[in-house]
């Protein structure tokens, strides 16, 4: 099962800011192994297939540092294709002096460290989704430690060639500032379900019965403010659509909860009720 391609609607592609390209660049590059698809003086698209940007580095006017305990970016998540794969960049994560923190949440063996500009990251690989446990329709998940020994066994060291070609965006997990109103936002709005819920504190939504294509959590804070135009962290997100129709639907779900939505030729763009801005696309 292919969560992250039609006709399951996914995350494709993450912004985020930086306080100085060259450098996010020169990480992004020798330490996860993204390659340039484009750039220019403030903005650097980065491809793992040569053909599709799955994120989007920018650096505003006056960048500012991350501030914390705002709405916005806890991480994007780099979903890797095979378990290989991920026990190689842990070799390579020594080899480049990365410290990771990990978890095993049961559907899938993550890895988590920050950028030069304390912007999240997971990488991550999933488990055989026929292995997941599904209870209704809430999906098992869990912060289990994660058995490295075991993990290492997978790979080899120097195996690491750069991210594989397969590649993609695996999900976004967002600080919101409440979770009743965000609920029925990314629910009602964009039509995602709910697969996993911890109280008010964290939400984990999906479509096609995905263990989760968006985190959302309160960790920052019920209340929590947002953070300033030119702060390190989320620009925006973009969720892609199967059809056209699909995206034209979806606006109209949107408008019809009083969100507010400003629509382009090829695309519409909204913002969460914490102010996280999302791209709508097909």
């Amino acid at each position: 099962m292919n969560f992250h391609r039609k006709p399951i609607t996914f995350v494709s592609n993450v912004t985020v800011k930086v306080q100085d390209l060259t450098r996010s660049i020169a990480f992004y590059q020798k330490v996860i192994g993204f390659d340039i698809l484009e750039k220019n003086n403030t903005t650097a698209e980065l491809t793992a297939d040569g053909k599709t940007s799955i994120l989007t580095l920018e650096q505003p006017d006056n960048a500012e540092p991350k501030q914390t305990r705002t709405t916005g970016l806890y991480h994007f998540a780099i979903l890797l294709p095979t378990r290989r794969d991920l026990a190689n960049f842990v070799f390579h994560s020594i080899d480049v002096g990365l410290p990771l923190a990990s978890s095993d949440h049961l559907v899938s063996e993550a890895l988590y460290f920050s950028d030069p500009d304390g912007n999240g990251i997971e990488v991550y690989r999933d488990r055989d989704p026929a292995g997941w446990t599904w209870q209704a329709n809430q999906v098992e998940m869990a912060v289990d430690p994660l058995d490295f020994e075991d993990l290492l066994q997978a790979g080899e060291k120097g195996g690491w060639q750069g991210l594989p070609k397969e590649t993609v965006m695996g999900h976004i997990h967002l600080h919101v500032a409440e979770m009743e109103h965000t609920k029925h936002f990314y629910e009602k709005g964009l039509g995602f379900e709910t697969v996993s819920q911890f109280g008010n504190q964290a939400l984990f939504i999906s479509t096609g019965k995905y263990h989760h294509h968006i985190g959302l959590n309160t960790w920052n804070g019920v209340g929590a403010p947002q953070p300033s135009e030119n702060s390190v962290g989320l620009q925006s997100y973009t969720i892609s659509y199967p059809t056209k129709e699909a995206v034209h639907h979806t606006v109209q779900n949107l408008k019809a909860i009083g969100a507010s939505v400003e629509e382009e030729e090829k695309q519409a763009i909204t913002k969460d009720p914490s102010g996280n801005k999302i791209i709508i696309t097909s």
